[in-house]
């Protein structure tokens, strides 16, 4: 399905799709195979994902496909801090585009609580990410400003955050630009993950892309923390 690589500076290269639906498609079978690799191997797989609209397609087409999804746990990266029946929560997305079907079975692990602060949100989800098994699969995106997960420049707690070495897996962040209070995974925790995948559509992102290959400031753009050779592009235009 991949017509070309894109090739970015310093080496790095994208797998370019002539679609959207043709990007779903191939990267909801590359997720599937991995994830059934990762079930022969030891009886369980665990899935992470990004929110936003973008996945919608990826998440229906992964939906799909033959998998057994009783023992597949599928997790967040990050997560608006509002409840699953809000319009913009992301456990509320794949509820609704990924969670169908024979899907279903998958158990999901939510970082959103009723908890009575942001604080303490991000408290009960660390423990909860405590018992999270080994990440097998890691599907980010990318804003045009260079965040990813709800790693967002200039946000409070993006040091921490992005410390390599951290032992803390959520933090409550904020984005500059939209109301909602965040929860993330950690760079740490999101970089330990067996496979995983950048997916981006549209000029713009590859334009930011290109901008974030050729720098290293990584609390410029934190995408930079996730650019290493075992990191695999998806693109569309």
């Amino acid at each position: 399905m991949a017509i070309s690589e894109v090739k970015l500076p310093q080496g790095v290269s994208a797998l370019e799709f002539k679609s959207p639906v043709l990007l779903a498609e191939g990267l909801a079978l590359k997720v599937a195979g991995q994830l059934r690799e990762a079930i022969d191997t030891r009886g369980t797989a665990v899935l992470v994902v990004s929110g936003g609209r973008s996945p919608v397609a990826f998440f229906q087409s992964l939906a799909k496909q033959d998998l057994d999804w009783s023992k597949v746990l599928v997790s967040l990266a990050d997560e608006r801090w509002v409840p699953v029946e809000h319009a913009d929560s992301n456990a509320g997305l794949l509820k609704r585009y990924l969670l169908q079907g024979a899907a279903a079975k998958a158990r999901f692990l939510s970082l959103y609580s009723p908890s009575a602060n942001l604080d303490a949100a991000a408290e009960r989800a660390d423990r909860l990410l405590g018992e999270l098994p080994a990440i097998d699969v890691l599907v980010l995106g990318m804003g045009d400003d260079g965040h990813t997960a709800s790693l967002f420049p200039d946000s409070p707690n993006l040091a921490q955050a992005l410390d390599a070495q951290g032992t803390r897996r959520c933090w409550p962040m904020l984005a500059p630009t939209v109301p909602h209070q965040r929860l993330t995974m950690s760079r740490a925790l999101l970089a330990s993950a067996k496979h995983k995948v950048l997916s981006i559509s549209g000029q713009s992102k590859l334009t930011t892309l290109n901008a974030a290959v050729a720098g290293d400031n990584v609390a410029e753009m934190p995408i930079r923390a996730f650019l290493q050779p075992t990191l695999e592009i998806y693109w569309c235009p």
